[in-house]
């Protein structure tokens, strides 16, 4: 399973460095899938995680090297649903939040349960929604730094494409991304943890 996994990860990996839009933007939106990897293989031996987990750290990589390779305005799928839909603005960004809700609630909660921070379902509940929150908060505090420090791909990094609730709607979609994982796969997930 691990080569299978590996072997997708590093074939989206180098398809996306090849010819991005912009290097730099690459760098930016791939170095979450690239520090995570490196994060599961330090941890792989004593913490390793559910089959769930891992596929799902997996897509949300595909998710971030597709948005690094494109940029996140100009996936071409989302430019034709955009036109398609007569659409605003090309939309795939809000796939990436909502990722960024989905998948770090579902990381969040193996190792709250695993490490038995916090015993009753309601309050562990809340406090994977709202480590999401702060999670997504941060990561938009660093889209604005990266914009303040560096002009160069900084339009393209933040994505918002001219609309001034962007921030706002992305911590949103995380936050549904939170609730819909714990809604959908808490009792999957429940029976994958027996497991291990």
């Amino acid at each position: 399973m691990k080569y299978i996994w590996l072997s997708i990860y590093f074939i989206v990996l180098v398809w996306s460095g090849i010819h991005p839009k912009d290097y730099f933007t690459w760098f930016l939106e791939v170095a979450p899938a690239l520090i995570g990897l490196g994060v599961m293989i330090y941890s792989y031996r004593s913490f390793p995680l559910t089959p769930l987990v891992y596929t799902l750290i997996l897509i949300h990589s595909i998710i971030l090297m597709v948005g690094g390779h494109y940029t996140y305005a100009e996936v071409p799928l989302f430019d034709w649903i955009k036109d398609s839909f007569d659409l605003a603005r090309n939309n795939y960004d809000k796939v990436g939040h909502f990722a960024q809700g989905f998948i770090p609630a579902m990381i969040t909660r193996e190792i709250v349960i695993r490490k038995s921070v916090i015993n009753g379902s309601g309050w562990r509940n809340f406090f994977i929604v709202c480590f999401v929150l702060a999670f997504s908060a941060l990561y938009e505090l660093i889209e604005w730094w990266v914009a303040i420090f560096s002009d160069q791909g900084a339009e393209a990094f933040l994505g918002t494409q001219g609309y001034i609730w962007d921030t706002q709607s992305d911590m949103f979609w995380a936050l549904c991304g939170a609730i819909i994982a714990l809604l959908l796969l808490s009792k999957y997930h429940d029976r994958e943890l027996e497991k291990l």
